[in-house]
């Protein structure tokens, strides 16, 4: 038996249906042993679509997603989607062939020390040196992977390595994950206290409450308590919003919106499964002075702006049943004219046919051509921020938004995966001009493979978002244009199907008609960017709603 079969063997131990990646030289072996596998390989077409693929694999199903390059510039490129997968912690395992180990201590072609590159990007950095620790570093890296706070492993694994033989009795390690612990009483005691005697309390949901699968219990402690819950982009959907009015929606954006509001008024900020990247304390708790009791599985980050009065740590689950068993129930009416607000602000552009289409527009016909449980992969831009705050979701995981290293190019590829996981769904890449064209080479792994999936591209042949911040910051805007090609003939080279927006009662029964297709379809929407300043205006002239 070969290195590369016991590697994979060990892959097919751990339950991996995918490996997102290019073949190479370094990787031969792998790429043989793996003809004799039941690991589906995803041939992509570049390996920052592999790594994103992975992320987003890892963040819906909760399992390692597996991508796999070659050495030096194959292994490079895998940078940016493992960065991005460590940050919002997502798990993944990147895997990268490497040169002969005889050649790895001089100056050689293509040789950069990989192991020591990936170590700042990950929670576990490996290069396998003899054959028969491969059962263990394999195990490991998804053992670290996929162990609170979920995130990125590496393994480098060279080319005289994986092609060695060995003893036909070295075999993969049983599998053993470690069991959330219990959280200690007295913490659920104090933090009951503190949520009984409070004013104002307010919920600060991250995306700790998904991996955890805790949102069931967070809405019943929300409203069993009566304590309105405002999200994390990364946790859109943790409770359902629709005819919620404990639901305040997205924190996120740096302004004075509404859920701003509600932190400046709360007394008790109770963050549930939150990370500080994900939206940073500074932002919503300038003044330092408010009371925070950290529900989480691991322990709170140290910062100036997040002094935590209580840790509650151990199974999100079973510490909001048990502090909700506790607490005493507050009026549910504190902060109802946010909610009230924010439902209006959602809606006033649901009838607008101005064209340009406005973004609330946009987001409004996505949202009703959507079923609750379809999937929207969200690129970085201007359109990420008003989807974080407009698009409705009443089921978690059905908004991914890249956040906490907010990389642009993820939806194209993040969108293949996502089907990949739940071929039953329909999915759609809702992405700039400037980051679908990052990627968008991997339509052609979509085409090759009938994945089915929508992209709706926001067109203002611009960087929008750092043109609104340009405007808002020095009134005016510095090289952001650019021109695009023709994305319906774009998608027609590819095979799939492409539409243009012309007007803007066109949209919805266009994206109905795209969400029904077995095939690609690219659309083509002209947007009116002028929202962007105008919602900017509109949060630094808030008063807030009693």
């Amino acid at each position: 038996m070969k290195s590369s079969d016991l590697f994979v063997k060990c892959l097919e131990n751990e339950g991996v249906e995918y490996i997102f990646g290019i073949p190479g030289e370094e990787n031969l072996d792998v790429m043989d042993s793996l003809l004799d596998s039941k690991i589906r390989f995803i041939t992509t077409r570049h390996e920052q679509g592999a790594a994103f693929m992975a992320d987003v694999y890892g963040r819906l199903t909760g399992k390692a997603g597996v991508c796999l390059a070659t050495l030096g510039p194959g292994a490079t490129n895998l940078i940016t989607g493992v960065a991005d997968a460590n940050m919002d912690h997502a798990p993944v395992v990147a895997i990268a062939g490497q040169a002969s180990t005889h050649r790895l201590h001089k100056e050689s072609h293509q040789v950069l020390d990989l192991e020591e590159m990936f170590r700042s990007i990950t929670k576990y950095s490996a290069r396998l040196l003899t054959p028969d620790i491969i059962p263990e570093v394999v195990r490991k890296a998804f053992k670290v992977s996929q162990t609170e706070k979920t995130g990125a492993c590496f393994i480098e694994f060279p080319e005289n390595i994986a092609e060695m033989e060995m003893d036909e009795s070295e075999h993969p390690l049983s599998i053993k994950q470690p069991m959330a612990s219990e959280p200690p009483q007295e913490k659920v005691e104090s933090a009951a206290k503190i949520i009984s005697d409070a004013k104002h309390p307010i919920i600060l949901a991250g995306n700790g409450v998904i991996r955890a699968k805790a949102w069931k219990q967070l809405n019943e402690f929300s409203q069993s308590l009566k304590i309105p819950v405002a999200n994390t982009f990364m946790a859109k959907g943790v409770v359902p919003f629709a005819g919620n009015n404990l639901a305040l929606g997205s924190a996120g954006l740096q302004a004075k919106d509404y859920v701003s509001c509600g932190f400046d008024r709360a007394d008790v900020i109770i963050c549930v499964g939150y990370d500080l990247v994900e939206y940073h304390p500074y932002l919503w708790h300038p003044t330092k002075d408010r009371t925070i009791i950290h529900i989480d599985m691991s322990p709170a980050e140290v910062d100036a702006y997040y002094s935590v009065s209580v840790g509650v740590l151990g199974d999100i689950k079973h510490s909001l049943n048990r502090i909700a068993a506790l607490a005493s129930s507050h009026t549910g009416n504190a902060m109802h004219g946010l909610r009230t607000a924010l439902v209006e602000d959602m809606s006033q552009h649901k009838d607008n046919l101005n064209f340009p289409v406005t973004p609330q527009k946009i987001i409004w016909d996505l949202r009703t051509a959507m079923a609750a449980e379809d999937i929207a992969i969200t690129d970085v831009g201007a359109h990420k921020m008003w989807m974080a705050r407009m698009f409705r979701c009443e089921v978690p995981n059905t908004c991914i938004i890249s956040n906490g290293f907010a990389s642009m190019g993820i939806s194209v590829p993040g969108a293949i995966a996502a089907k990949l996981a739940f071929p039953d769904r329909k999915v759609v890449a809702v992405t700039g001009d400037a980051g679908f064209l990052m990627n968008s080479q991997e339509i052609e792994v979509a085409m090759r493979l009938n994945i089915a999936i929508v992209i709706l591209i926001w067109n203002d042949s611009a960087y929008g978002l750092i043109e609104w911040k340009q405007m808002a910051q020095f009134k005016r805007k510095s090289n952001i244009d650019f021109n695009n090609p023709d994305f319906v003939k774009y998608a027609e080279a590819f095979g799939a199907k492409g539409y243009r927006i012309e007007k803007t009662e066109d949209l919805l029964p266009t994206l109905e008609k795209a969400l029904a297709e077995n095939t690609v379809t690219i659309i083509d929407c002209p947007v009116d960017y002028s929202e962007n300043l105008k919602l900017t205006e509109k949060m630094g002239e808030m008063v807030c709603p009693i």
